[in-house]
């Protein structure tokens, strides 16, 4: 009888134990935690890049699935949002480069990755509308202005000219540096007594410019992401002009004519012989899907199909690929299209590598590559009438202005003939 006893009593105690687990793996579970989400509000964005200096970016959350990145007058939507465990992965726009951070307590932590080029880059965002802080009390220096800057003075190969331009309203600083090639976007930033702080990040571009600026001087060190940096120097000089971006790249002698054969995302070969292209205007864009200015120029150059739809002017694209593979060119090939809208063919030139040498390699005729983008723009016999190296974008103000209007004019004379 006992025996009995301890048994049932065994097995009660026994129930009990299972019980109670079971309500505490409940409680647990029903306790825990989901991951957080993106929280509505104005962020700070912090990349670490070289010399530990810290590169700031402003983006705005509308919801969990939805942002804005703001650079000067830029606004930049992000509307690719996922979460995946305790990850967020925002994808930018257009660009490959994605930011993957965990999410605790309202605070971002993580990484701005390039995987085509094996770049990685310490992110963290916090709840913050101020972009750089302001630490001196003291009335700031005028940057604005014109100025003529060298990049990487007295360093072989490196070295190149540049045209600052930029606009100052108390301690608050915009504006872009022209180059031969292109320009640097939209800059913003502060000017802290002596120093200059100028930052843009869309995806693509991660720049941070640091300067020392007097009445009349500027020194200073441009950070590109964690993987560049270079000194530069500028004076003021209001009628500083670049060399004309007309007379940078040309046909080699030898070659009277400008020709290509690429393929399409069908994988059909297009060449410039094709019939699309006989008796019309063409104007050849040489580009890359990872390239800033050449998104501006290709979002310009839709506009212009766009608002010219029975025009006899024929668009197409060369496209230098970093991705790793074909297919990833293809699908960034796509994915631009998609995006912008283009309406005109991008073809693969070339993928694994945007090496300007290599590029060359597969347009002999051209004396050379400087510049993504360049443009080549022939008439209706078949005749390169001009070479265009690189394209001022909506930062240069009146300059993407002037080149609308020559671009404009030039093409309409093209036409006419």
């Amino acid at each position: 009888m006992l025996d009995t006893y301890y048994f049932y009593l065994s097995k009660y105690l026994l129930m009990r134990y299972y019980i109670l687990v079971l309500t505490v793996f409940f409680l647990l579970s029903c306790s825990k935690k989901e991951n957080e989400r993106l929280e509505k509000g104005t962020y700070r964005a912090e990349l670490l890049v070289q010399d530990s200096q810290i590169l700031p970016f402003i983006f705005e959350v509308d919801d969990e699935k939805s942002l804005r990145i703001f650079n000067a007058d830029e606004v930049i939507d992000v509307d690719e949002i996922i979460y995946k465990n305790d990850s967020v992965y925002i994808q930018t726009p257009v660009f490959e480069g994605v930011i993957i951070a965990n999410i605790k307590n309202g605070v971002l932590q993580g990484n701005f990755v390039k995987e085509s080029l094996d770049r990685i880059v310490p992110f963290k965002a916090v709840k913050n509308t101020e972009r750089f802080s302001i630490s001196s009390q003291d009335s700031p220096a005028i940057v604005e202005g014109i100025w003529e800057a060298v990049f990487s003075q007295n360093v072989a190969e490196d070295e190149y000219v540049a045209k600052g331009i930029f606009k100052q309203v108390g301690n608050a600083v915009t504006g872009t540096f022209r180059t031969t090639t292109g320009d640097y976007r939209y800059l913003e930033g502060v000017m802290d007594n002596d120093s200059l702080k100028l930052s843009t990040f869309d995806g693509a571009h991660a720049f941070l410019f640091h300067a020392k600026v007097t009445d009349s001087t500027m020194t200073g060190v441009f950070y590109s992401g964690n993987h560049w940096k270079e000194p530069f120097v500028a004076k003021r000089n209001d009628t500083y002009e670049l060399p004309s971006a007309n007379e940078l790249t040309f046909l080699n002698k030898g070659y009277d004519r400008f020709d290509f054969s690429f393929e399409n995302e069908q994988g059909e070969l297009v060449s410039l012989k094709d019939k699309h292209f006989h008796g019309k205007v063409v104007v050849v864009q040489v580009m890359g899907t990872w390239c800033p200015n050449c998104l501006d120029e290709s979002k310009y150059y839709t506009k212009y199909v766009r608002e010219h739809p029975n025009s006899d002017v024929a668009f197409v694209a060369l496209a230098f690929e970093y991705a790793k593979t074909k297919d990833i060119a293809l699908q960034r090939i796509k994915r631009l299209k998609d995006k912008i809208g283009i309406p005109y063919p991008i073809l693969l030139a070339q993928y694994g590598s945007s090496d300007k040498k290599l590029a060359q390699k597969k347009l002999p005729m051209l004396n050379h590559i400087i510049s993504y983008p360049t443009s080549i723009f022939i008439d209706k016999k078949g005749n390169v009438r001009k070479i265009h190296t690189g394209f001022n974008g909506p930062a240069t103000g009146q300059k993407h202005l002037d080149f609308q209007k020559e671009f404009e004019t030039f093409v309409n004379s093209l036409s006419k003939e």
